[in-house]
């Protein structure tokens, strides 16, 4: 199994695991060090929040690494009329009689309290390769399905400043 992912993706993973290697892992190591000073470790709460947040760092490393190695670049290429990877699609929800703006992107940078909607996800998969004017069934269970049309399609392109989802 791989994720799909777009070079900026990559590149940002790297950076953020650069960050937490090089300045958090050192800062999260001292304060670990100094909350065990503080004495008996079995009542130190200091020793037991520091550790944890140590760990934390610790996972996310690993949960970035694996990310990485195991990823397939993919380019953001559509066709012009088409709705593709991070285009901004306007659409009529049928079941719910009400208009949004969506944006199709990487699971990575997912969040749909934003309106970024991944590629993965029922929206998306759905989406992926119309054009204004379609209406679009997505199935969201086998016994959920419901119908948008697609209003306009807004060309997009991998933006940056996206930030990459914590988990």
């Amino acid at each position: 199994m791989y994720d799909e992912l777009t070079e900026v993706d990559i590149r940002k993973m790297r950076e953020e695991i650069d960050y937490r290697v090089r300045v958090l892992r050192p800062k999260l190591i001292e304060e670990v060090q100094t909350a065990r000073a503080f004495g008996d470790l079995s009542e130190n709460f200091e020793y037991k929040c520091a550790k944890q947040e140590k760990n934390r760092n610790e996972s996310r490393i690993r949960y970035l690494e694996r990310m990485v190695r195991t990823a397939k670049v993919i380019s953001a290429a559509s066709g012009q009329t088409e709705v593709g990877l991070f285009d901004k699609v306007t659409l009529f929800n049928e079941m719910l009689s009400k208009e949004m703006t969506i944006q199709i992107v990487t699971t990575l940078r997912q969040d749909a309290l934003k309106g970024l909607i991944s590629k993965e996800s029922p929206v998306g998969k759905a989406l992926l390769g119309h054009q204004v004017g379609d209406r679009v069934q997505v199935a969201v269970r086998d016994d959920l399905k419901y119908f948008v049309v697609i209003r306009a399609i807004e060309k997009g392109e991998d933006d940056p400043s996206l930030a990459i989802s914590s988990y």
